[in-house]
C-alpha cells in the first residue's frame, strides 16, 4: 500500500487519469461478471426446466402457464408468444406467406432473447482488448515523467532510475490485470450463450412445427 501511496503521490495528471481509468474498467468489468454469470447461470437452468415442462403439459394453455412460471429471464415465453400471435391485417407483414410470416416473428423475438443474454459482451471484449495498451501507455509516460525529474536534478544513477521506472512499470502489470479476468469471461460467457442460443433455436423450430401443423 505503502508504493502505490508513493506511486500516486509521485504521478502527474496523465498517470493519475490513467490508473483512474484502469480502476474503473476494473470495477467495470467485474460487476458485469458478477451479474452477467448469474443471469446466465438463470437463464440455462431455466431452458431445460421449462423447455420440457412445457412439452409435457396437456394444452396449449396449460403450457403457457408452465413457461411464465419458469422462464424468469424471458427468453421462451416470447417464442411462444410469436408462435401464437395473429398478426393484424392490413400490413406489410401480412402479405406474404403464412409459414413466412411465422418464421419472421420468431426470428425476431429469438434475436431480442439472444440480445439480452449476449449483455455486457462488449464492454467485456473491449475491456480486455485496450487494458494492457492502456497500461502501457500509463508505463510509458510515467517512465518519460520520471526521466525528465532525473534530468533536472542534475545527477543520474542507477537508484534514481530504477525506483521510478519500477514504478512505472506498475502501470503494465495493472492493465494486464484488468484485462485477463474480463478475456476470461468474455470466452466463458460466449460459449455459455451459444449452449443458450442453440436450446433457444430448437424451440423455435419445434414451436414453428407446431403452429404449421395446427394451421393445416
Amino acid at each position: 500500500m505503502d508504493g502505490l501511496a508513493h506511486f500516486w503521490n509521485q504521478a502527474d495528471g496523465v498517470g493519475r487519469a490513467v490508473a483512474l481509468l484502469l480502476l474503473a474498467m476494473s470495477v467495470a468489468a467485474w460487476v458485469l461478471i458478477v451479474w452477467k454469470g448469474w443471469l446466465l447461470r438463470r437463464a440455462s437452468s431455466d431452458i431445460a426446466r421449462a423447455v420440457p415442462a412445457f412439452w409435457d403439459a396437456a394444452t396449449l394453455a396449460d403450457g403457457r402457464t408452465r413457461l411464465a412460471a419458469m422462464d424468469r429471464e424471458a427468453v421462451l415465453l416470447p417464442l411462444l408468444d410469436a408462435a401464437c400471435a395473429t398478426p393484424a391485417t392490413g400490413t406489410l407483414g401480412t402479405q406474404g406467406d403464412p409459414a413466412s410470416q411465422l418464421t419472421r416473428r420468431l426470428r425476431d423475438a429469438l434475436h431480442r432473447g439472444l440480445a439480452h443474454l449476449q449483455t455486457g459482451q462488449v464492454l467485456l471484449a473491449s475491456v480486455g482488448s485496450t487494458a494492457p495498451f492502456v497500461g502501457l501507455f500509463g508505463t510509458v509516460w510515467g517512465i518519460y515523467h520520471a526521466l525528465v525529474a532525473i534530468a533536472a536534478s542534475g545527477s543520474i544513477t542507477i537508484e534514481k532510475i530504477a525506483g521510478p521506472v519500477g514504478e512505472a512499470l506498475i502501470m503494465t502489470a495493472a492493465g494486464i490485470a484488468v484485462a485477463i479476468p474480463a478475456v476470461l469471461a468474455f470466452n466463458i460467457f460466449g460459449k455459455r450463450v451459444a449452449a443458450c442460443e442453440a436450446e433457444l433455436e430448437g424451440f423455435a423450430h419445434d414451436l414453428r412445427e407446431m403452429a404449421l401443423d395446427k394451421s393445416r
